[in-house]
């Protein structure tokens, strides 16, 4: 080979070598370079604050919001109850000079425009010249599943021990007796801390519907409930004793799972003209309905009347035109003549 091509093929095979080890040095130094920026990007993420989530609604708004996008708006009241806003359906007495409001509360599980008693009595109480005003009811939180607690296993006994006390009890057994003890009052403090909250709720928003009639120069205030909605509103009167009201109508009257003091007991202490409308065909509510009778006359100042109804389940309509028909003549009964 001439001089000239032996001193050219080193700096040929130098020319070849160095563009590949720049390949191989660039790939060495990608997977760092991306793990490094996955590292910085990962650092900043963790150190944002994630995103709230915004509490879910309860089943009554659930409701009440679809309710707002099929009744007419000019029915349609937001009223204020503390920090809760809740919708209620008003609807003026059709005449120049209405006999006053009639508050309606729906039971657990209706609306305000509920198809049972609920929407027949609204809409058709102001053809009696009375304005109705029906109002939302927060879920209760007495009424939801309690957590379940664990039990403790019984302690078997032996045969030739027979039983024992507290005070020949082993650590283990009374550490499993206070526990369980502990467990129990546990879930009692909450359940009245429950049902508290819950009538504090409830009475709240009856206040803000007895001000909003006020408003409306309503000049004579009924509170009606059905189903548990009686039952709370009995015990709003028979706490809170409001001078507004003049009367109260309860329909198929119910207490409900977490109701303290039961409906027969509040009753009696109602000092105002009480209509307890109630179904005769059924046999639990005819029972219900027998003890609050006998409970009203143990007192001689009770105002307390019952109006049985026949349940028409072959005809709703019927059975609802009854129901308005006996609850407007209660509230406007026709003079007696000679």
């Amino acid at each position: 080979m001439p001089p000239v091509y032996r001193l050219a093929l080193p700096a040929l095979c130098l020319s070849l070598i160095l563009p590949c080890a720049s390949v191989v040095a660039a790939a060495e130094t990608a997977p760092a370079a991306a793990g490094q920026s996955t590292e910085q990007s990962t650092g900043q993420s963790t150190e944002q604050k994630p995103a709230e989530r915004q509490p879910l609604l309860e089943r009554s708004q659930e409701e009440a919001a679809a309710l707002e996008r099929t009744i007419p708006a000019q029915e349609q009241q937001q009223l204020q109850a503390g920090d809760a806003t809740f919708l209620a359906l008003w609807k003026p007495a059709n005449t120049a000079e209405p006999k006053g409001a009639v508050i309606i509360i729906p039971g657990t599980g209706e609306t305000v425009d509920w198809p049972q008693a609920i929407s027949p009595l609204r809409n058709k109480l102001p053809d009696a010249e009375w304005s109705s005003l029906s109002i939302t009811l927060p879920d209760l939180q007495s009424d939801a599943i309690a957590p379940r607690v664990v039990e403790v296993p019984p302690t078997i006994k032996s045969p030739d021990t027979g039983s024992k006390d507290a005070a020949t009890a082993t650590p283990i057994e009374q550490a499993a007796g206070g526990e369980a003890d502990a467990a129990d009052k546990a879930v009692v403090e909450t359940d009245e801390v429950q049902a508290k909250d819950d009538s504090e709720r409830i009475f709240g928003r009856i206040d803000a519907a007895i001000a909003f009639a006020e408003q409306q120069s309503a000049r004579r205030i009924v509170v009606l409930g059905h189903g548990t909605g009686a039952y709370w509103a009995a015990r709003y009167l028979s706490e809170r004793q409001p001078a507004q009201v003049e009367k109260l109508v309860m329909v198929a009257a119910q207490t409900p799972p977490s109701g303290k003091p039961p409906l027969a007991e509040l009753t009696p202490t109602l000092k105002l003209p009480t209509a307890d409308v109630f179904y005769m065909d059924k046999p639990l509510d005819r029972k219900a309905a027998l003890e609050r009778m006998q409970a009203s006359k143990r007192l001689k100042t009770s105002a307390f009347t019952q109006v049985s109804l026949k349940a028409l389940p072959g005809d709703v309509k019927a059975e609802q035109e009854q129901l308005v028909r006996r609850v407007r003549g209660w509230l406007n009964p026709k003079p007696v003549t000679d």
